[in-house]
């Protein structure tokens, strides 16, 4: 047994209120608390089992550069149906970056566009014709 688990994703933001409503309207986090940090505050959700904290960053911060780039790239997240998982994202607003394609058999993807240049990927996982 590992001795390691997780305990939370870190998100930076310009917009910590305007992110943090994304995840909460379009992926259906919800929020569970925020506190004071030096640049202005931490919101902090669950998502999928997950905490994400979402921080304002200082004005000036730079954004992230376009994938492909070194270092934590995307969140994933997966869905039992990836179009239908689509069609409701779309119907919120949400921006489809990519696809869906099938980059191997029994895989579906799409990402999507998050706030602050972060990517999500969907994910749908089928078993592969044998």
């Amino acid at each position: 047994m590992s001795m390691f688990r997780m305990d939370h994703l870190h998100l930076r933001s310009i917009d910590p209120e305007a992110a943090a409503r994304f995840y909460v309207e379009a992926l259906g986090a919800r929020e569970t608390g925020r506190v004071p940090v030096p640049a202005g505050e931490r919101i902090i959700l669950m998502l999928a089992g997950q905490t994400l904290f979402v921080e304002q960053v200082p004005a000036g911060t730079a954004a992230p550069p376009a994938p492909p780039f070194l270092g934590l790239e995307h969140l994933g997240l997966a869905v039992d149906d990836l179009d239908a998982a689509l069609d409701a994202l779309k119907a919120k607003g949400v921006t489809v970056a990519s696809g869906p394609s099938s980059p191997r058999p029994g895989i579906r993807i799409a990402f999507i566009a998050a706030p602050d240049g972060a990517r999500i990927e969907l994910v749908e996982r089928r078993t592969a014709p044998a």
